[in-house]
């Protein structure tokens, strides 16, 4: 079984790295030490040969239809339909229990302090696998699915960089314009929220904490350049009060939320943050208290409720959520 899974596993490495458009046509060197540092932390060849690789790409094609071809002017190997990825091949009955296999192993250290934090994706794991085998399943139960993995591709160069204190350089596109600007900053933290990842950077030209989305990033690199992280960044407080993505080192303010009794229920069974306690508990309204910072994601949380949520306190945001109920009348 173990034999089984590092096979699926080398796969979709190796389509990965077919894929990645920043680094193509990988030879099959680049493709053998792509397997050997993810699945045994090395790159010399002594748990990986050339041959499996070999075997790996024709099992590829002859199983799951990979247009894997070799390009003798790149000297490196690529996807003659490059829309095509092994992720959207249904998998096989081997394939389900091999991950099953996988799960079953994570699940034994889903309590451990070092893993407490991944506990939520791999109980989805778990999940997602126990009714994979199960017929027409998808009739029936449907799981939350992410609009876009885009940039998924710069979670592991951009946490070694983190790691090593490596600065890196990307362009990143303007929500706004779209326009494509260069970037050079420090990796600090890799942080998730609702399906899309972000990083949070020291921006060297902004001179600033600065946060971006991985779907806008293009062309990066991890240059050999280091820099030490700065002295007033806590990545265990950085988001200590925050709602969502917006955070800093501004101070939280006090928010008083006054809910009616139905919205009431859903507040408590799902707080909008750690901090949310009820100060006062009346027939027809309860009051909710929270210490946050005043974010984007804050006011689209309390505005989600539509009138069951009046902010009594501080007065600017109850000023800002007013002025944008109003616009949703003009």
């Amino acid at each position: 079984m173990p034999h089984i899974k590092n096979a699926l596993i080398r796969y979709r490495i190796i389509d990965k790295c077919i894929r990645n458009k920043y680094n193509p046509f990988p030879s099959k060197r680049d493709l053998r030490e792509a397997c050997e540092d993810s699945l045994y932390g090395s790159m010399d060849g002594e748990h990986i040969c050339d041959s499996t690789i070999e075997k790996d790409m024709f099992s590829m094609r002859e199983e799951h239809d990979a247009p894997i071809k070799y390009s003798k002017l790149e000297k490196g190997y690529y996807y003659e339909d490059p829309d095509f990825s092994i992720n959207d091949i249904p998998l096989t009955e081997d394939d389900l229990d091999a991950l099953s296999f996988a799960a079953q192993t994570l699940m034994q250290f889903k309590d451990v302090a070092l893993f407490k934090q991944f506990g939520s994706a791999i109980d989805k794991i778990a999940d997602r696998i126990a009714v994979s085998n199960e017929d027409e399943a998808d009739q029936f139960i449907q799981f939350e699915t992410s609009g876009s993995d885009g940039g998924s591709e710069f979670l592991a160069p951009l946490l070694e960089a983190a790691k090593l204190n490596r600065l890196v350089t990307f362009d990143y596109a303007s929500f706004v314009s779209g326009e494509l600007k260069p970037r050079k900053v420090l990796p600090l933290l890799l942080k998730q929220y609702r399906n899309r990842w972000y990083l949070i950077s020291f921006d060297l030209s902004k001179e600033d904490y600065i946060t971006y989305a991985f779907d806008r990033m293009e062309e990066l690199e991890v240059t050999k350049k280091t820099m030490v992280r700065p002295a007033d960044f806590n990545s265990d407080n950085y988001f200590k009060h925050s709602i969502g993505i917006t955070s800093g080192n501004d101070e939280p303010s006090d928010v008083e939320l006054k809910v009616n009794t139905i919205a009431a229920k859903y507040l408590d069974s799902l707080p909008l943050h750690t901090s949310q306690k009820v100060k006062e508990m009346h027939a027809n309204h309860f009051i909710f208290t929270l210490k946050v910072t005043i974010s984007e994601e804050l006011i689209r949380e309390i505005m989600s409720y539509g009138g069951d949520i009046k902010v009594l306190q501080p007065k600017a945001l109850s000023e800002e959520v007013k002025k944008r109920a109003k616009r949703l009348f003009s």
